[in-house]
């Protein structure tokens, strides 16, 4: 503990008065300092009783905003969304120094709450604020595909929960589905295209292979925007989000439009049943607004990582067709073969990496399962969703799905799915959505997103 030296005492007296009076000063020095932790305390735990622990959430100090109540073992969220409560707010740890305190068990929570944040990870400056969907309007049903391979309708839907995929056909491309998705998605945020600061294209099969971005830009309306695509397959919504919320909270962009387009019916080989059932085509985007207090934070907590030693699971390798020149230079002319994929593999390395991945997310948010109101996972395979949700210990009305209507829409997947959580009502203004994406690469992400809490709102 900390007393300043009294003047009466550095003035005069003798050292034997001197003692019992500084003597008392200290021991009432002590007290007062002893009150005002007792009574910091005491507001902390009067929510969760005296076994509870706060742990930090947003950028601040205890009680500055946001947080979660640990009591026994139990986590109770009360930083908003539909299962959240507010808690009264309290002296942050700032003021607490400021205030002249110094009570070593003061440092000791301070030092505890810095250290469960990991900074540049977690609570990045920006908002989601819209989002938006679009699919072709051809479909191809489990019932069709019975014509085209040995399979049947049961089979696909009890090993995938796949139904159905819609497919792009004829001159359809996927940067319109792409700018339709994005223009929907900023009118559900009621932003203008000429507000967009960053437009970021998360896709695997552009129609250009220069990239398609600059021409969603276009399309929308976006023309102060800078534009460009991002390829990381089933991973790019995923990882395209992440990288537009460093640039908003960084302050570059003050909005941004994020979507996620693939039309992978392109590289499939129709005649190959464990492939043609799984893929179909959509896109879906979001409107991301920067913010300047990062106690409001949408993006909470992320984290990202690849393999390439793995990427022989999932491909769409180059090949291409070998050209003779007069010079006597074999160049080729450029080409894909159809995707391929070792189902087992991919299918042990989601269910074995997603929950883990999910669970570092939220180590660097300060946050745990039991604060995640819904789990939205790239719709590969309904088998996929069930084991991790268990894993997370959630249950499966926690989990956003459409992969029985769309199939795998590799980037487009997750927010395609959000885009019908929101419009129905399921997914509600601040409420905590886990994402995680993950596959060719192999890579995979998370990140754990406060839905709709609007600046402007």
């Amino acid at each position: 503990m900390y007393a300043h030296p009294s003047p009466v005492l550095r003035r005069g007296g003798s050292s034997a008065s001197r003692g019992p009076a500084r003597r008392v000063l200290l021991l009432a020095a002590a007290c007062a300092c002893a009150c005002v932790c007792l009574a910091y305390f005491c507001s902390v735990t009067a929510t969760s009783g005296s076994a509870s622990q706060l742990y930090r959430k947003p950028n601040g100090f205890l009680g500055s905003g946001s947080m979660a109540v640990r009591s026994r073992g139990v986590s109770r969220r009360v930083m908003g969304g539909s299962r959240g409560a507010e808690l009264q707010r309290r002296p942050s740890g700032a003021n607490l120094r400021r205030s002249g305190v110094k009570c070593s068990a003061v440092g000791d929570v301070l030092a505890d709450v810095e250290r469960t944040r990991v900074v540049g990870k977690s609570w990045l400056k920006c908002q989601p604020v819209g989002v938006g969907s679009c699919a072709p309007q051809d479909k191809i049903t489990n019932f069709d595909l019975e014509k085209q391979v040995n399979t049947s309708d049961e089979w696909i839907s009890q090993r995938t929960g796949i139904s159905a995929r819609h497919v792009l056909c004829g001159d359809g491309k996927v940067s319109s589905l792409a700018a339709e998705a994005a223009k929907s998605a900023l009118e559900n945020a009621g932003v203008s295209g000429e507000d967009i600061d960053l437009v970021i294209v998360a896709t695997s099969s552009p129609d250009d292979l220069f990239g398609d971005a600059t021409s969603v830009a276009h399309k929308i309306g976006a023309t102060k925007a800078v534009a460009f695509d991002l390829t990381a397959a089933c991973s790019g919504f995923m990882f395209a989000m992440i990288t537009a919320g460093q640039y908003l909270d960084t302050g570059f962009a003050k909005k941004a439009v994020v979507v996620g387009a693939d039309a992978l019916s392109r590289w499939v080989d129709w005649n190959d049943r464990n492939s043609c059932i799984l893929f179909g085509d959509g896109a879906g985007a979001v409107v991301l607004e920067g913010i300047t207090n990062s106690e409001d934070s949408g993006i909470l907590g992320f984290a990202m990582h690849s393999d390439g030693a793995k990427q022989e699971n999932l491909v769409l390798p180059y090949e291409g067709i070998e050209q003779s020149l007069h010079s006597g230079h074999n160049p080729t002319k450029g080409g894909y073969s159809p995707i391929t994929m070792n189902g087992k593999e991919v299918y042990k390395f989601a269910t074995s990496e997603v929950p883990r991945v999910i669970k570092e997310a939220l180590d660097n948010a300060g946050m745990q399962a039991s604060d995640i109101d819904y789990l939205l996972l790239h719709q590969a395979n309904i088998r996929i969703m069930e084991v991790v949700a268990k894993k997370l210990g959630l249950s499966m009305d926690q989990v956003i799905a459409n992969i029985d209507e769309y199939g795998n829409t590799s980037a487009g997947s997750m927010p395609l799915a959000l885009d019908e959580a929101v419009r129905s009502g399921k997914v509600k203004k601040g409420d905590v959505v886990a994402f995680a994406g993950f596959g060719a690469g192999l890579s995979w992400g998370s990140a754990i997103v406060r839905w709709g809490q609007s600046s402007s709102s």
